[in-house]
């Protein structure tokens, strides 16, 4: 995002730094305050934007979960409700 209008750039010295920096175990929230840089910009700069994407966009199971009747007289009383709904709707 650094290069639009208003956005600081930073050189790839400072970048690099942070990076390691980040890499050694010092925290994002430190590091942030420290170089005054937002923590966005290091998360993008460390890769873990992507990260947090990705965990965020896990797809849903679709449809109805797979549950099997245990027994016949449950399958029965299934099918049974099943037409008595079709029935009433037509």
């Amino acid at each position: 995002m650094s290069g639009k209008k208003g956005m600081p750039r930073y050189s790839e010295e400072t970048k690099e730094t942070v990076i390691r920096a980040y890499r050694q175990g010092v925290s994002i929230n430190s590091l942030s305050k420290t170089y005054g840089i937002s923590r966005y910009a290091i998360q993008s700069w460390c890769g873990l934007r992507k990260e947090v994407e990705l965990r965020h966009a896990a797809p849903l199971p679709k449809g109805r979960p797979k549950m099997k009747p245990e027994t016949q007289a449950q399958i029965i009383k299934r099918l049974t409700m099943e037409n008595e709904l079709l029935r009433n709707f037509l």
